[in-house]
């Protein structure tokens, strides 16, 4: 079993570009230990999904997109490997830490070489799991730097740095809300956002009878963004909205 002590610091919680916990996804068999490293991953103020299989860890990681991937090497239903190799099919620059019991060099190169970022061998420390978590993290952040200035969701990106938004390489003009608006979209595509959460986000004030504010900007956005092509902003009645590639 993992070991752990009562150490405290005072190390800055690792946020999301939009400012959410940053989302870890921990694939083990052992229902004890997920339930460990949960509560210590949590106790870093991130969100935690668990899995005890390959088909369920699929599932969750295409509906969660987590930022890190905890995963034992030894699975019920398919190889930590193989599971490692169609995770990386889906999201390739995601960071994985393989948990094993095996500790023989050829099965660290194996795990290492299928692309796996780290390894941890049985018993582990929970504090050694959580910094080599956020080293991975910060690593992989520090490595894509380049790219986070460029969103990009279906044929619609919106420059960082320059401001520049186009879709279909076409270039799009907006005032300073509306490219706020925009930017909190793409940095969560495919999820629903509520009114409450876009105020927060791109306002600042909390859901107080201002809804109507949304709603006025998401109808600027679409004439914009949407006119005369397939749309990308979609309304959920009663949930909020989201943005999503157009269905060709």
């Amino acid at each position: 079993m993992p070991t752990s002590d009562s150490s405290t610091d005072s190390r800055p919680q690792l946020r999301r570009a939009d400012g959410s916990p940053v989302r870890v996804l921990v694939v083990d068999d052992e229902p004890s230990l997920t339930d460990l490293l949960s509560m210590a991953l949590r106790y870093e103020g991130w969100d935690i999904r668990t899995a005890g299989d390959g088909a369920s860890a699929m599932k969750a990681a295409r509906e969660f997109r987590p930022d890190a991937v905890v995963l034992d090497v030894m699975l019920p239903d398919v190889d930590g490997l193989e599971l490692l190799r169609r995770l990386r099919a889906d999201t390739p620059d995601i960071p994985v830490l393989f948990l094993t019991a095996r500790d023989a060099v050829e099965d660290r190169i194996a795990g290492l070489t299928a692309g796996g970022d780290d390894y941890v061998t049985k018993p582990f420390s929970l504090e050694e799991v959580v910094a080599r978590l956020r080293g991975l993290i910060r690593r992989t952040r520090a490595a894509d730097t380049r790219n986070e200035a460029l969103l990009v969701v279906g044929d619609l990106t919106l420059d960082e740095d320059s401001h520049e938004v186009r879709r279909g390489g076409e270039e799009i003009n907006l005032t300073a809300t509306e490219y706020e608006l925009l930017r909190y979209l793409m940095r969560n595509p495919r999820r629903v956002l509520s009114k409450a959460q876009i105020l927060d986000r791109v306002w600042n004030y909390d859901f107080g009878g201002q809804a109507n504010v949304v709603e006025l900007y998401i109808s600027y956005l679409r004439k914009k963004i949407d006119a005369g092509r397939a749309p990308m902003i979609h309304t959920l009645r009663g949930a909020g909205y989201v943005l999503k590639p157009a269905e060709q």
